[in-house]
């Protein structure tokens, strides 16, 4: 944890102001494009989107559905943006928020400061940040445009996000079992190959699945490495107002999303410092309610997985041997696809799997036995509760944890060495 107290007040005083400009959208070559446009007083920010359309919406159709949907899709991608906006905010935390396209009303703005605060708690905690919800960030308005809640009409069938992660993966395979499979639709936004992967193994192909892309500004990157204020944000919020906005255009009437019940416990113990906020279903429970006064009452936004722990979707994954070698569930390696084995999300996953899976099945996804490795020490304290703190990673709860090494060691995991430190310093 740094103390960053003072570049925080620096910041906050030399960009008191930041700046939501505009956003433009246009259709072309079967996608609709949109572009933002961010300011902090010194800084041009300018994030883009790619949402591919169906492909009744081409030619002359293209104008029709622009003008009959004009107004809803600029409420829908004003409301990605202001989303979108927090991870460029968060470089300065300027006091003051300027949102120019639309205007928030008193209930909508309490919404949006929670989001803010909650969703930037760990980002808060790590760098030693020290404020108050209601002076964290203010919201001025140049724009009379009030949010307006639209009826949608025609929707059915499901858009499943698809991470690569082992969650997803169950919750193709289960609601394949329940749904008619020409009605479920898989989503990635920048899918990397894990993704793909988990998509073709539940038996979708890639043409049928829709992948959305986002840009992050460059200035953005510059900022990081210039030292201003950087850390987690809430993305699983913005993927909710992304794949509204998806569902909307690909006329589903689901998003079936794979948060499970642990996600709902605080990283830190005892407060609401939650590296998983706006996976739990306290966000998810807002997000309905928002949505459904402010962008449209047509669409479900809900978890198909809210009702597991991260044991029993591991249980049910372990049935799925066809995911084995596909998945990916370690964001270090994500980007080169592997496993980094060497972070706490790669040590939770071989944990929450090894009461089902053998040393030797688990080696073989990981390429090397973790339970054999002292470096992970220090991470294996923090995810079993030996540490005063979670690791800031989508784990599971320590309870679960526990569990599962005490399952796994009396199921064939004798010799992994974490797990006799474990039981030693126990004394189960």
């Amino acid at each position: 944890m740094k103390n960053r107290r003072q570049d925080f007040q620096h910041f906050r005083e030399k960009h008191p102001v930041f700046d939501y400009l505009d956003f433009s959208w246009n259709i072309h070559d079967g996608a609709l494009k949109v572009r933002y446009h961010f300011f902090d007083g010194q800084h041009d920010f300018f994030p883009e989107y790619l949402f591919p359309l169906p492909s009744a919406i081409g030619g002359e159709a293209k104008k029709s559905f622009r003008e009959q949907h004009e107004f809803a899709i600029d409420n829908f991608l004003f409301h990605i943006g202001l989303c979108e906006v927090i991870s460029y905010w968060k470089s300065s935390c300027a006091p003051v928020l300027n949102i120019y396209p639309f205007r928030l009303d008193e209930t909508s703005e309490k919404w949006w400061k929670k989001l803010f605060y909650n969703g930037l708690g760990e980002f808060r905690y790590l760098n030693g940040i020290e404020c108050e919800a209601e002076d964290f960030v203010r919201f001025r308005y140049s724009s009379a445009k009030e949010l307006q809640a639209v009826n949608l009409v025609g929707n059915d069938g499901a858009l499943v996000p698809v991470g690569g992660g082992k969650d997803s993966a169950v919750t193709l395979e289960l609601l394949s079992q329940t749904t008619e499979r020409t009605k479920i639709t898989p989503f990635t936004l920048n899918g990397i190959p894990a993704a793909q992967r988990t998509i073709t193994q539940a038996g979708f192909s890639l043409e049928n699945s829709i992948n959305v892309t986002r840009k992050l500004d460059p200035n953005l990157l510059k900022l990081n490495e210039n030292n201003y204020l950087n850390g987690h944000t809430p993305f699983s919020a913005l993927l909710a107002f992304v794949t509204l906005f998806t569902a909307m255009l690909h006329q589903k009437r689901d998003i079936a999303l794979s948060n499970e019940s642990s996600a709902n416990e605080a990283t830190i113990p005892n407060t609401n410092i939650n590296h998983q906020y706006s996976k739990s279903f306290e966000f998810e429970t807002d997000f309905r309610e928002y949505y459904r006064r402010y962008i449209t009452e047509n669409l479900n936004y809900y978890s198909f997985l809210r009702a597991y722990t991260e044991r029993d979707i591991a249980k049910i994954f372990s049935t799925f041997p066809q995911h084995f070698f596909s998945f990916r569930s370690c964001n270090v390696g994500s980007k080169s696809d592997v496993w980094c084995c060497n972070c706490p999300k790669c040590l939770f996953v071989w944990i929450i799997l090894s009461p089902y899976l053998s040393v030797e099945q688990l080696t073989a996804i990981y390429g090397q036995d973790l339970g054999a490795d002292l470096h992970l020490l220090e991470a294996f304290n923090k995810l079993c509760g030996l540490s005063p703190e979670k690791p800031f990673e989508c784990v599971g709860t320590i309870d679960e944890v526990q569990h599962s090494i005490v399952a796994a060691y009396q199921n064939g995991h004798s010799e992994n060495v974490l797990y006799q430190y474990f039981m030693n310093k126990k004394a189960i």
